[in-house]
Formats: C-alpha cells, sequence, structure tokens
C-alpha cells in the first residue's frame, strides 16, 4: 500500500517536473529548437522597426503619465526581453501605452517612486490570477464599458496635450481645470510652438495615410519589381513616421538653439544612463519630509490597484486575440497573464510604471513579417541602447512634437460610430457606455468602476425580469424567454397571477420550460405556493418542455399538483400524467 501510494506521488511529480510541463511555462521552449535562419531576418528588421517606433511613444506617454521622459524607456524594454519568454504570441509587444499611462497618473499623480511600486503591486496581482486561472473575471469588463472607457481617455489624452502644442506652462492636471485654462490661456501660445505642433500633425497623419495607401499586401496597386521595393520603402517610412518626425523636429530644434534661437519649448534635461536594477521603495517621504508607511501609500491607491491590473490584461489578451485570430495561432490566456504580470514584476525593478500590450506596435510587428516573439529582445536591446549612448540627444526634443505623436495615437481610440452600433442592436448597452465615458473625464478608475457596476445592474435587473411571451389558446401558454432563477421567481409569480388567477374567471396555465437549465430553492419554493393557488382555484398549472436535469430536482421537492408534458401542445390536448 505505502509503496503503491509513494509510487503514485513520484509519478505525480514527474508529471509535474516534465519538459511538456516546462514547455507549458516557457513556451519558448516550443519555438526555439525548430528556429529557422531565415526568421532571423524578419525578426531582425520587425525588432528595428518596433524599436523606432517605441522610443518615441515611450518618451510621449511619459508625458501622459506625468513622469520625466525617461521613465517612458524605463518602461519600454523589459517587456521584449520577459514576452519573448514566456508569451505565447508572435506578435504582442509589452511597453508603456496611452491608456495604461493615464491610468497610472491617476493613481500616483506622477510620482515616479510610487509608479514603480504600483507597476510591483498590480504584477503580483496579475501573476497570482494566472497561477489561480481567474482570467474569467475579465469576462465582467463588457464591451460598452471598454469603448466607454477608451473614447473618454482618447479625448483625455488628446486634449491635455494641446497645452503642449500651444507651449503653455502651468496647466492643471484634472480634465476640466486643462479645458478650461488652455482656451483661458490661448492668448499666450508661443507662436513656434503652434507653428511645430500643427506641422507635426500634418506630416503624422501624412505619413500615416500613405502607409495605409502602400501597403505592401495590397492587391490594388502595380506589382513589379520597382513597384514593390517603393511601396515597401515608403511603408516602412511611414511606419517609423513617429522616430522621423521627432528627430526631425529634435534637429530643427537643436539647429536654432545653438544660434540662439530659444523658438521651442523643448524637453530638457534627462537623466543619462541605464536604470540601476533595485526593487521600488516601499515607504516614501512627503516634500515636507513626512515619512509615508507601506500601508498608506497601499490605501492611497485605492481602486487603483484593482482597475490597473486587470485593465492591463483585458488589453493585452485582447490583443493577442485579434492578432492570433489574424494570423492563424492560438494564445494561451492564462500565460499571456503570467506573461505581462512577470514583466511589470521585473520591470518596477528598474523603474518601470504598469505597462501592457500596445496596439498600435503589435500592428507594426505583425506587418512587418515577425515570425516569432524573438523580434521583442531586438527592440528591447534598440531601447536599452538608446539609455545608455542617446540620452543627451533628448534634451533637445521639442513637446510640441512628442504631442503630435500622442494625439495621434490616440485619436483612432475615439471611435464614436459604436454608438450607432448599440443603438441598432441594443439600447441598454449605451448606459454603461454613457456612465463609464463621462465618469472617467471625473476620475478614470472611477468610471471604470461605475461602468462595470451599471453592467452588472442591466444584468441583474435581466435575469430578475426575463421575457414571458403570454398566449392564449383556450388555456393560457406563458413561455419563458430564459432561464429562471430566484431574482425572477417573485417577477413570474406576479405575472402568472395576474394574467391568470386574478382574473374572472381564473385561467390554466402551461408553462413553457424549454429555457430553463436550471432551478434554486426560491423557485421550487414560489412554484409550491402558485401550485397552491391554482388549487384553490380549482385550475391547473402544467409545466412543460422541462429537461432531465430540472424534471429531477422539481421531482424530489414533491410539489403537490405538479403536472408536466413534453411539450406545449401535449398540454393543451390534457396528456398529463400524474
Amino acid at each position: 500500500m505505502e509503496q503503491s501510494l509513494l509510487g503514485r506521488v513520484s509519478s505525480a511529480t514527474r508529471s509535474c517536473c516534465s519538459y511538456s510541463t516546462l514547455k507549458t511555462w516557457l513556451p519558448i521552449l516550443s519555438w526555439l529548437p525548430g528556429y529557422q535562419l531565415k526568421w532571423l531576418q524578419l525578426d531582425l528588421l520587425a525588432g528595428l522597426t518596433v524599436g523606432l517606433t517605441t522610443i518615441p511613444q515611450a518618451l510621449a506617454y511619459a508625458e501622459v503619465a506625468g513622469l520625466p521622459v525617461q521613465y517612458g524607456l524605463y518602461s519600454a524594454f523589459m517587456g521584449g526581453f520577459i514576452y519573448t519568454l514566456l508569451g505565447t504570441s508572435k506578435d504582442v509587444t509589452l511597453g508603456p501605452t496611452a491608456i495604461m499611462s493615464l491610468l497610472c497618473f491617476s493613481v500616483v499623480g506622477g510620482q515616479p517612486h510610487r509608479a514603480a511600486l504600483l507597476a510591483l503591486l498590480s504584477g503580483l496581482i496579475q501573476a497570482a490570477m494566472a497561477l489561480l486561472r481567474l482570467g474569467f473575471l475579465l469576462d465582467f469588463i463588457s464591451f460598452p464599458v471598454i469603448k466607454g472607457f477608451t473614447c473618454a481617455a482618447a479625448v483625455t489624452i488628446g486634449f491635455s496635450q494641446v497645452k503642449n502644442i500651444l507651449g503653455l506652462q502651468g496647466i492643471p492636471h484634472q480634465f476640466f481645470l486643462v479645458v478650461y485654462y488652455t482656451f483661458s490661456r490661448v492668448p499666450e501660445a508661443r507662436l513656434g510652438d503652434v507653428l511645430l505642433g500643427l506641422t507635426c500633425l500634418f506630416l503624422l497623419i501624412m505619413l500615416m495615410v500613405m502607409k495605409m495607401k502602400m501597403n505592401p499586401g495590397s492587391d490594388d496597386l502595380p506589382q513589379s519589381v520597382c513597384s514593390i521595393v517603393a511601396r515597401r520603402l515608403c511603408w516602412t517610412v511611414a511606419t517609423m513616421r513617429n522616430a522621423l518626425v521627432v528627430m526631425a523636429a529634435s534637429i530643427l530644434a537643436f539647429s536654432l538653439d545653438t544660434r540662439g534661437y530659444h523658438v521651442f519649448t523643448i524637453t530638457g534635461e534627462t537623466t543619462s544612463g541605464l536604470p540601476p536594477f533595485q526593487p521600488p521603495p516601499t515607504t516614501d517621504t512627503t516634500a515636507n519630509g513626512t515619512a509615508v508607511s507601506f500601508v498608506e501609500i497601499v490605501k492611497g491607491f485605492g481602486g487603483g490597484l484593482a482597475v490597473i491590473p486587470l485593465m492591463g490584461l483585458l488589453e493585452s489578451i485582447a490583443i493577442a486575440k485579434a492578432f492570433a485570430s489574424l494570423n492563424n495561432y492560438r494564445i494561451n490566456a492564462n500565460q499571456e497573464l503570467l506573461a505581462i504580470g512577470v514583466t511589470n514584476i521585473m520591470g518596477s525593478f528598474v523603474s518601470a510604471y504598469p505597462v501592457t500590450g500596445s496596439f498600435g506596435r503589435t500592428a507594426v510587428n505583425s506587418q512587418t513579417g515577425v515570425c516569432t516573439p524573438a523580434g521583442g529582445i531586438i527592440m528591447g536591446s534598440i531601447v536599452l541602447v538608446s539609455l545608455r549612448f542617446l540620452m543627451p540627444a533628448f534634451y533637445y526634443i521639442p513637446k510640441a512634437s512628442l504631442a503630435a505623436v500622442i494625439i495621434c495615437a490616440v485619436a483612432p481610440m475615439c471611435d464614436l460610430r459604436v454608438l450607432a452600433k448599440m443603438w441598432r442592436i441594443s439600447k441598454p448597452d449605451l448606459l454603461p457606455f454613457g456612465v463609464t465615458f463621462l465618469v472617467s473625464f471625473w476620475e478614470v478608475q472611477y468610471g471604470i468602476i461605475g461602468g462595470v457596476a451599471t453592467s452588472g445592474a442591466l444584468l441583474l435587473y435581466n435575469m430578475a425580469r426575463p421575457q414571458i411571451k403570454v398566449s392564449d389558446h383556450g388555456t393560457l401558454v406563458m413561455e419563458l424567454g430564459s432561464g429562471l432563477s430566484f431574482p425572477a421567481a417573485e417577477h413570474l409569480s406576479h405575472v402568472i397571477h395576474t394574467k391568470a388567477l386574478q382574473v374572472s374567471p381564473p385561467r390554466s396555465v402551461v408553462l413553457d420550460c424549454r429555457h430553463v437549465s436550471v432551478v434554486d430553492y426560491s423557485v421550487v419554493s414560489e412554484l409550491r405556493d402558485l401550485l397552491g393557488q391554482f388549487k384553490l382555484k380549482d385550475q391547473t398549472l402544467v409545466f412543460s418542455g422541462l429537461r432531465l436535469s430540472v424534471l429531477e430536482v422539481l421531482l424530489a421537492a414533491d410539489l403537490q399538483g405538479f403536472k408536466y408534458t413534453d411539450s406545449v401542445e401535449a398540454a393543451l390536448q390534457k396528456e398529463l400524467p400524474e
């Protein structure tokens, strides 16, 4: 007996430590042994392209997060290395995004140490969710809530950058104050910043349009060798538009500044070199020297400590699923949770703030033809090189050019055409969309929480008020349009009393239960009372179309006067087994 038990334990241990189990936790072991040399060229090209796209975006998103620009780069490289080991999508790139930057600012208010601690705690929550298989919690964040949040985030982020286009300083960060002070201080706008910002916006839009027109995969353009090469070149230039526009603006600013013309508002001094590898501080000190404990910091995070991990997971997994479907492969959702969780944990040791999957950079990665997640190593290496050697050059980056990059990045997120679709398909979905959209202008995390609560209330209402179709065939037939659970028991009883028992003369009822898959004690108790009422009125309540599992429960409840048939037609013909 003991030997048999030891044998089973030994077998279970070998199974847990097997190579197949290891490949489940380290997906790199699945594709690395079969890596082909021809893939290397495409992975290098994709990594280079995404890296040059990441640098200006990371600098710009740090501005959204209220942090010095180098913190955007601190947050941009770790995801490339970690995801190569743990990710299950060849296309996804992890790093700073507009939404996560806005959420981070709303929670930590631009404090770098607390942003890194937020990344650590978010990563621990995400990794724990992956290990406990809690990814299903994301299902409770409905599409209208997501769209309401992304539309509000796009408006908030985009308008917050108008001040940099105008060259204004000292504008508050709260959205309504941003709107008020930006409009009231328009006369103070700096002409140089306005001209540069509008020029950068124009160039970025033109290059974006050119990229769509010159997509190498298009079939409606000439296919000669020269045209293919030209289209590929134009598409590559358009793909790297952010880096090219920011670089050109920086060269212009440097040229004018060295001649004594301080025309633009520039980024200014940045910290050079790689960030130190150390855990984020768990305590803090206020400006007046007051010590803030770890517990007080966590309390200060409030609901953001739940919203940020969930939104990070939601955004990343949605992107991974979209590109997996596009490119005909499958992902492991829980493994994706683990990848982003570990990325945030390790990123916090290099002063990163919370990151997630980036739709724009993932699209660039996919369209460039990346073959494996190894492209992330190239992207991360480029960011590290820029941190080590190029930080002095970032001194001359005009803030107006970064603002233009952000505005062009978030503008497609504000797609209000979805309102028309919701109106046509399901008008109640407009309510959680509207709550999320409007409340997000006050506090982003409260907007998401409010939207989820509204969606939950609508879901509960639909459970409590199932559709009941009533038809008269001499005997009333009531068809339940959905399942039957305890919130709906009272409503069903009210409808039956109103339509059948409180009329003169009373009517018998056939209850069509084809859509009822489960009943609980509250429902059984309510049905017992109804059967008693029908007996007092000398009428009959008949159940039809019961599923076997439901029928077994009702029979076990020993309901007095319980009658059932296989179909409504049989019930109307009085074929009723006792």
